[in-house]
C-alpha cells in the first residue's frame, strides 16, 4: 500500500542531476601534458565547410558535440532539433563553459550536477583506441583530462558539481592507480563501460576487474553506467528511424543491471556501489520481479550463484543507483523500488532534457511524492 502523499512545493525543490554532459572545450589539454606529447594531444580540426572534430593519434570521435541540441528548438520547449552540431558556433556556450554553464543550471532550478564526458566517449573509449598502442601516452591523456575535469571544470564551483573521473580502460592495473590518484583530490564516482565486452574487453563477470573494483570499493567510488557506453545501441533494422532507436534507449541498460545482479564480483565486493546512467526507472518494478521469478524457478543454476541471504531484487536495490529525467510511470511506482537509490537527472544539453523548464514539467508527476521521499 502507498503511504499518504504529503506535497512539497514547486517552488521548494532543489535538483541535483547525476547525469549531465560536458562538450569539452578545444583548449583543455593546453599546459596538461608533459612536453614530449604536447603535439600528441588531442585537438579540434576541420573546417567550417565540413564542421569540425576531435581527432586524437589517428583516432576520431563520432561528433564534435554529441546530440548538443540545447536551445537550439523552435518556438520554445520540447521543439529541440537533432541534427549534431557541426561547430562551436552552433551550441550553447553552457555546453563547454562553465561558467556559462552554471548559469544555466540556475535558470533550470538545479544546485549540483555530475557530468560525463563527450568526445572520449562516456567510459573514455576514445582514449582506449589510442591506449592499446601506446599506452604511456593516453595516460597521460587521461590524466590531464582528469586533471581538468576535477580542478578547473568542477574546481571553478565545487559547491554546484560532483566531479566524475575516467579511467585508463585499456589496463585495469592502470584503472586501480587511476582511482587511487584522482580519490586523492577528492573524487568518489567513475563513468565506466555498461558492457565493457562489446569494446573488447573483458565483461563484468571475469575477475580481471577486480584490482578496479577493489579500489573503488576501498576509496567509496561510484561505477556509473551510461547507456551507449558498451556495445551499440539497440537498433531493429538499418532502416529503422532514429526514433526507434531513441524510443528504446532506456531499456539498453536493462542487461546491464541482469548482468550485475548475478556478477560474482558483487559477492567479493559487498560494498561496490553502481549508478545505472540514463536508464530510467519505470522498467524497474517488472525487472525485480523477474529477477526474483528466475531466482526461485531455476534451483540447479543458482547454486553457482550464491547471494548469501538476499535475494536478487534486495541486491539490486541495495547496490545500485537509477535515475530518471521524465519518467511518470517510475515515479508513481517508486513504492516498488528503494527510493533511496532513486536519483533525477537533467541530461544537458541533450535532447531528452527537459532543460530549462524541468519544475514546470516535473511537477505534475512529483507533487503527488511524497516529502520524505525526496531528499
Amino acid at each position: 500500500m502507498k503511504a499518504k502523499v504529503t506535497a512539497v512545493n514547486m517552488n521548494d525543490l532543489i535538483l541535483v542531476s547525476t547525469d549531465d554532459h560536458i562538450i569539452e572545450p578545444p583548449n583543455m589539454f593546453d599546459g596538461r601534458l608533459p612536453a614530449k606529447y604536447a603535439d600528441r594531444a588531442p585537438r579540434v580540426v576541420g573546417d567550417s565547410k565540413i564542421g569540425f572534430n576531435w581527432v586524437f593519434d589517428g583516432a576520431k570521435a563520432s561528433q564534435l558535440a554529441l546530440a548538443a541540441t540545447a536551445g537550439r528548438g523552435v518556438g520554445g520547449k520540447a521543439q529541440q532539433y537533432h541534427e549534431e552540431p557541426k561547430s562551436f558556433a552552433e551550441i550553447r556556450p553552457g555546453t563547454y563553459d562553465v561558467h556559462e554553464r552554471v548559469k544555466d543550471m540556475d535558470a533550470n532550478g538545479v544546485l549540483g550536477s555530475l557530468n560525463f564526458p563527450s568526445f572520449p566517449r562516456f567510459s573514455g573509449a576514445l582514449f582506449a583506441q589510442v591506449g592499446q598502442k601506446d599506452s604511456d601516452l593516453a595516460l597521460a591523456v587521461v590524466r590531464a583530462y582528469n586533471d581538468w575535469h576535477i580542478d578547473e571544470w568542477c574546481g571553478s564551483y565545487p559547491e554546484r558539481f560532483i566531479p566524475c573521473a575516467l579511467g585508463p580502460i585499456w589496463d585495469v592495473n592502470l584503472m586501480a592507480a587511476e582511482m587511487r590518484r584522482v580519490a586523492a583530490k577528492g573524487v568518489h564516482a567513475v563513468a565506466f563501460s555498461m558492457n565493457p565486452f562489446g569494446l573488447g574487453f573483458p565483461s563484468l563477470h571475469d575477475s580481471y576487474w577486480d584490482p578496479f573494483w577493489e579500489t573503488c570499493e576501498e576509496n567509496q567510488i561510484v561505477v556509473c553506467m551510461h547507456i551507449g557506453s558498451g556495445a551499440a545501441m539497440i537498433q531493429t533494422s538499418p532502416d529503422a528511424p532514429m526514433l526507434t532507436r531513441v524510443t528504446c534507449s532506456g531499456i539498453n541498460i536493462y542487461p546491464t543491471a541482469a548482468d550485475l545482479i548475478w556478477s560474482p564480483m558483487m559477492n567479493k565486493f559487498p560494498n561496490l556501489t553502481f549508478a545505472l546512467s540514463e536508464g530510467g526507472i519505470g522498467w524497474v518494478p517488472y525487472f525485480l520481479e523477474r529477477a526474483d521469478f528466475t531466482y526461485k524457478h531455476h534451483v540447479a543454476d543458482i547454486e553457482e550463484h550464491p547471494f548469501y541471504g538476499e535475494t536478487p531484487s534486495q541486491r539490486f536495490n541495495r547496490r545500485i543507483v537509477t535515475c530518471f529525467i521524465d519518467d511518470a510511470h517510475g515515479v508513481e511506482n517508486l513504492h516498488l523500488m528503494n527510493v533511496e537509490n532513486v536519483t533525477w537527472e537533467c541530461d544537458y544539453p541533450h535532447p531528452d532534457s527537459t532543460w530549462p523548464y524541468t519544475p514546470e514539467e516535473a511537477w505534475p508527476y512529483l507533487q503527488r511524492v511524497n516529502n520524505d521521499e525526496i531528499v
